[in-house]
Parts: C-alpha cells; structure tokens; sequence
C-alpha cells in the first residue's frame, strides 16, 4: 500500500505516455485517473494508519547510492506531515485529471497531456516521502521537469515556450542554493538521511563555519541556502517571476502547480527541515520578512491585473507568502494549515477559471466578460465559494487557516510579529478586493465580449462540474473539521514528532489567547475589502478608471509588477547578451577561430591564391622563369666557389 500510493502514478503516466497512440485519448484518460484516483484512496487510509499511532513508518525500497562513507537508501518515509501531503496532492490531482478529461477533449496531445499530469503528480510524491536530502531533491528536481513539461505543453506558441524556460531557469537559481544547503548539511552532519540529522541537530547549534576570512553560524548558513530553495520552487519575492507566465499553460497546469503541488514544495521542505530552523532565529526571521513582502507585493498586483488566471496566479504567491511568515515565526502547523486549506479553494478557482474560459470561447481578459452569471450560474456559484474562503470569510476554509497565521504572527510577541501582522491585515484586505474584483468584472454588469461569443457561452459538462463541487466542499468544511487537529487542542497529539518546536516559541499556542480586535481585524479587512470591490466596480465603475489617471504612475507600477522583470532584464539579461556576444564574436570569433582554424585556412587559401597567379598558361612565362633559375643557380655556384 505504501508503496503502490507513490508509484501508481507512476505507472499511469508510462502506459500514457509511450502506449497512448494505441490505447487512445479514452484509454490513457483512464488510466491515468485510475493511477492517480487509487492513490488517492490509499492516501486516505495511510492518513488513518499513521497518524493516530504518531509513529513514522519507513518503508526501504532499494540502495540508491554507496560510495565510500556516503550510503544512502531509495526508502519512503510516512508521518503526519506526509500523511496531510498525500492528501492534499493526491485529491488535488485526481480532481485536476479528471477536469482535464472535459477541457482538453478537443487538443490533439491528450495522452502526451495526461502523462505529463501523472508524471508531475509522481515527483511530488517522491518529494514528499523522501527519506533523504538526496531523494527530496530527486522529487524536487522531477516536479521542476514535469512543470517544464506541462507549462511547455503547447510548444507551438513561442509565449509558451518562453514561459517554460523561464520558469525552468529562475528555479535553477533557487535549486543552486538548495543544493549548497544539502553538501553544506553533508559537511557538517557527516549525513544526509532525516532522522540521524534532526537528532544532532540540537548540538550543532553552536556550530560555526568559516567562509571569506570570517566565521559564521553553521546552521544559520544552511538554511539561509535551504530557504532560496524555497524562494524559487515557491515563488517568493525576487524568484517570483516565473509563476505568473506559467499561465501560458493549460488551465489544468495552472491549478496543479498553483494549489498543491510544485509551488507548495517549499513550504513543507521548511517544515520538514524545523529541527534545524528553529536552532537559527536570524533564518527564522529572514523567512518571516520574505514571507511578509511576498504576501503584500503580490497582493498589490493581483489587485490591476486583467488577465483571470494571473489574478488568481498572483493571489497563489500571496497566499504562500502567508504559509512562509507563519513558519518565520514558528507556527509551522499553522502555515501546514494554510497549505492543506488553500490547496482545495485555489484549485477550485482555477478550475473555475478555466470553466469560465470554455464557456467564453478561451476568452481570458476580464475586460471581455460580464454579465455572465445568468448563462453558467453553477460556475459563478463555485467560484463565489472559492473567493469567499480566499478572502478569510468565516466559515469558510480560509477563514480558519489564515486567521490562525495573522494571529500567531501577532501571537509571537516580537516586532517582526507584530510587522507581519500588520502586513497580513493589510493583503487581507487586498485579497478580499481583488477577488470580488475578478468576481464582478467577470460575471455581472453588461455583457462586453461580442455577440458571436455571448451567443456560445454555456455551462461546462459534468466531468468539468463535478470536480469543482468536490474541492468546493472542501473549501467550505476542510478549515472547520481541521482546524482543532491542525492548530487546535487536538495540535500536539496529531503533529506527534513530524514538526519540531523549541520550548520558548510559543507564537502559536498564544495565537489563542490574543485581543478579540486583533482576532476580527482580519475578518474585518475581508469584509471591507468586498465592500469596496461592489463600489469601485458595481455601483460607482467609473472610479477605477479616474484612479489609474490620477495616479497613474502607481498604477503603472502596479500593472508592470513593479517592475521586476524589467529590472532582471536590465541588470542580468542583457549584460549577459552583451557578454555572450562579445564573447562569441571577440573571444571565439576573432581569438580562438581567427588564430585557430579558421585563421590557418585563410592563410593556406592566400597562399595558393597567390601561388596560384604564378599559373598563367604561357609558355613564354615558363620560359623566362626557368632562365631566371639557371641564372640564380648559376650566380650562387659561383659566388660558393669563388
């Protein structure tokens, strides 16, 4: 069973992907879900094996590598901490494969399309049963090729292209800080396997390391690298510039990598790793800053976006900057939380989203929609769920693990608690507008795409539908029958030893006793938030436009991403052109080709060139150069005698 939940993917993903041309469109759609769709019922029975004994389970499949004093074993590992991934990805994926079976019935790839899904849903769950630095980052390095892949998928347009090699390069950045980290960890635990690091990790704390002429805190310094890791796979602020062109993949690609899957890595990577972050507070509070900015800098872009999915795209890297501040101030359980909410609501938005671009004809700019909701209500029904358990609104999901994380920030009685409270008020607010935003602009008001497209527009079919009624159900529930096991009294006996708190970080345990304001500012915020959204964009629309005029700069700032792209095109991208070509054209071209091969062959073809001019074809000139030897000979014999 352990066994079969991991590689059942796997096996889907092979029979689609090299027998799909004889099995058909039907045959590899089934497969697939079939592969991904028992894992997800085998998740949910080792969720109930594992997690009321509080053991972990180890289950050894094979030596992966022995060299010298290095040995690591291929063995999956299961505690609660995988047990709420598992589920999460596993019922994440399965909705998204069978949603695909309605959306992409028109593309001409589906089995090379629903490979890639079960490909990508396999490395996610090597990554998250990894027993080892080693095989995570196997898992971590699969789910980067299988983003690649998918994000890619429509080859054929050049935007496409772009976009997976743009995401394919900024999580190279990351992963070579990740993978600093884990030689750094080799060196200083002489280990890479989990249980034999946390187990010393307790007296490294101490431990210095000596790097340009000065030494530095050991475990500060690799989790500083463990974390740009995460910054890339997570799309924090500065390695966030990927995540929204991933949009240029299928609907299907947005909602897996954006709400369960690839961008969440980095969080549980964090978690996973708290025996060693909790013995570094100044990587603790760098987590805490990161998080914090990410969560408002997305926020405020999400809030001029036109584009739906990159609304919601912007919302994800929000949302994780959210889950990253919760664990800078030591409530892991309650970022884990926020994961294991978010994951339900976001694919149910972008699944929403993508509805709603099957039903408008693969319109996807909000300024062509409206008026809507009359023609597709169940899509506008579900994707109202989903934005109200993203804008925090109680009851729903949102609403329990987001408040959690603002009031353990404020909880953690530091000024950088008290920074990222503040902050998380702040893009509560902003969540909350712009998703009432995407809400109005997309489905009420007058109809503003054209006749032909109103014409079209209709309700998805049931294998689209029923997906989203599922994650809507968790999007409603899964806040309020987790959140006394996530967070709640229930915390200590559920974590059991999957996550690891020192005794003096409390952050979450006082999350629970704050000041009743300070608990409803976040609720209070959501709720101002969508009063605005129905004023800027209902009621007064002209607002929005006189805004952008007035203040047009920072609209410009906000629409252009503060420009970020801009600015790594400026002081990365083209000095590294201007290098390359300079490169190219004065040290291979002229230095290297000129003196080298190139060189020698022009200087062979000038000297038969001129030889060759010697060659005129007349005797006469045979002649007189003949004489001119004998003369020359003779002259020299006789200079030699005499």
């Amino acid at each position: 069973m352990y066994a079969a939940v991991v590689f059942l993917p796997l096996l889907g993903s092979i029979i689609a992907g090299f027998f799909g041309r004889k099995i058909g469109d039907r045959g590899s759609q089934i497969v697939t879900c079939a592969g991904v769709g028992l894992s997800a019922l085998l998740s949910v029975l080792i969720f109930a094996e594992v997690v009321p004994s509080g053991h972990t389970v180890t289950v050894p499949l094979l030596t992966f590598i022995q060299s010298g004093d290095i040995h690591v074993d291929w063995a999956l590992r299961f505690d609660t901490l995988t047990a709420v991934m598992l589920i999460v990805v596993n019922w994440v994926s399965f909705m998204v494969h069978v949603y695909s079976i309605g959306y992409m019935h028109h593309d001409p790839s589906v089995p090379r399309f629903q490979s890639y899904l079960s490909l990508f849903t396999f490395a996610m769950l090597m990554l998250v049963t990894a027993d080892n630095l080693v095989q995570l980052f196997f898992g971590w390095e699969g789910v980067g090729l299988a983003s690649y892949l998918l994000i890619g998928f429509w080859y054929e347009k050049p935007s496409a292209c772009a976009a997976a090699i743009k995401a394919f390069v900024v999580n190279r950045v990351g992963d070579f800080g990740f993978a600093l980290g884990i030689f750094g960890v080799y060196m200083l635990f002489g280990n890479i396997n989990f249980d034999p690091i946390f187990a010393a990790a307790g007296g490294k704390a101490s431990a210095m390391l000596h790097l340009f002429g000065r030494d530095f805190p050991a475990l500060t310094i690799l989790c500083l690298l463990l974390f740009v890791g995460a910054m890339g796979k997570s799309a924090q602020l500065g390695l966030h510039v990927w995540l929204p062109d991933a949009m240029e993949g299928p609907t299907p690609v947005s909602a897996l990598i954006h709400a369960a899957t690839m961008v969440t890595a980095g969080v549980f990577m964090v978690a996973r790793m708290s025996p060693l972050f909790e013995y570094s507070q100044t990587a603790l509070n760098v987590v805490t800053v990161v998080g914090a900015l990410t969560a408002i800098f997305a926020a405020t872009v999400g809030c001029v976006q036109n584009d739906i999915k990159r609304v919601i795209a912007y919302s994800t890297c929000s949302q994780l900057g959210y889950m990253f501040f919760a664990i800078g101030v030591s409530a892991y359980q309650a970022g884990i939380f926020h994961l294991f909410t978010h994951a339900f609501f976001k694919a149910l938005l972008f699944l929403g989203a993508g509805s709603v671009i099957h039903a408008m004809s693969d319109e996807q700019d909000m300024r062509r929609m409206g008026g809507i909701w009359k023609h597709i209500p169940l899509t506008y029904a579900l994707m109202f769920i989903g934005s109200l358990a993203l804008a925090g609104i109680p009851p729903f999901a949102g609403y329990w693990s987001k408040d959690t994380i603002i009031e353990a920030a404020w909880g953690a009685g530091t000024p950088l608690g008290q920074f990222a409270y503040a902050i998380g008020v702040a893009a509560a607010f902003l969540t909350a507008f712009y998703s009432w935003r995407l809400l109005i602009m997309t489905f009420h008001g007058k109809p503003r795409a054209d006749e032909h497209v109103m014409a079209h527009v209709h309700e998805s079919p049931a294998v689209m539908t029923i997906p989203l009624m599922v994650l809507a159900a968790g999007a409603i529930f899964a806040g309020y029958v987790g959140h006394e096991y996530f967070v709640g009294e229930e915390m200590s006996e559920f974590w059991g030893k999957a996550i690891f708190l020192l005794g003096d970080h409390e952050a979450l345990h006082n999350a629970h006793h704050v000041p009743s304001m300070i608990s409803l500012m976040p609720t209070i915020a959501g709720v101002s938030g969508i009063a605005l959204a129905y004023i800027f964009y209902m009621f007064a629309p002209g607002i929005p436009a006189a805004l952008a005029r007035t203040f047009r700069g920072v609209y410009l700032f906000l629409l252009n991403k503060w420009y970020f792209d801009e600015l790594y095109d400026f002081l990365i991208i083209k000095p590294a052109f201007w290098l390359g070509y300079g490169m190219w054209k004065g040290g291979d071209g002229a230095l290297i080709d000129g003196c080298g091969p190139d060189g020698v062959a022009a200087a062979t073809r000038d000297v038969a060139r001129r030889m060759s001019l010697l060659q005129t074809g007349y005797l006469y000139h045979y002649a007189f150069a003949m004489l001119i030897g004998v003369a020359g000979f003779v002259t020299w014999y006789i200079v030699k005698v005499g």
